[in-house]
């Protein structure tokens, strides 16, 4: 996990989460897209909001400078500790042989681990705002906060201790 990371927080940390590249040409370029932008993606996810980045650029703004004001910290580090803390690092896979299918537990891949956590984030804070009167950017920035504290109100750090309870029973 700590080799994209170190990459990404070396290379790309930028003033704007929109850089317009093609990071899905090649297989693994998608590794030198910034956490940023990765997490803008993200959020622009399900019908109606698909291709609304601008949309989902002003929410992370917003979440950044909620989890500013409330942690005192610099909030792009407290996303990278969300990522780190809310990325599972086992997790069981299907391995069929003979028409019998058995689940079997299996380490995570560094990429794969920042692809999750950064899905998981979203997802609590979106799943967090669905008729709720608190927006979808306090919503990102208390689950982004909770995920950095390993807390065990933040949607991702529960799902991730699912995910490694699962692969426990797997092995």
């Amino acid at each position: 996990l700590h080799y994209p990371l170190r990459r990404q927080r070396q290379m790309c940390i930028r003033d704007s989460p929109h850089t317009a590249g093609k990071y899905h040409a090649r297989q693994f370029r998608k590794a030198t897209c910034p956490v940023v932008e990765r997490m803008v993606n993200s959020l622009m996810m399900y019908g109606r909001n698909s291709g609304k980045k601008l949309k989902a650029v002003r929410i992370v703004k917003h979440a950044f400078e909620i989890v500013h004001l409330s942690t005192g910290n610099n909030p792009i580090q407290v996303l990278v500790e969300a990522i780190v803390n809310g990325a599972p690092r086992e997790d069981s896979t299907r391995v069929g042989s003979a028409g019998t299918v058995r689940r079997q537990a299996v380490d995570v891949s560094p990429l794969r681990r920042v692809n999750q956590a950064i899905y998981l984030i979203c997802t609590g804070a979106r799943e967090s705002a669905f008729r709720n009167i608190k927006s979808i950017a306090e919503c990102l920035a208390d689950e982004i906060v909770n995920a950095s504290k390993n807390s065990g109100t933040s949607y991702a750090i529960k799902k991730k201790d699912e995910i490694e309870r699962i692969a426990r029973g797997n092995r």
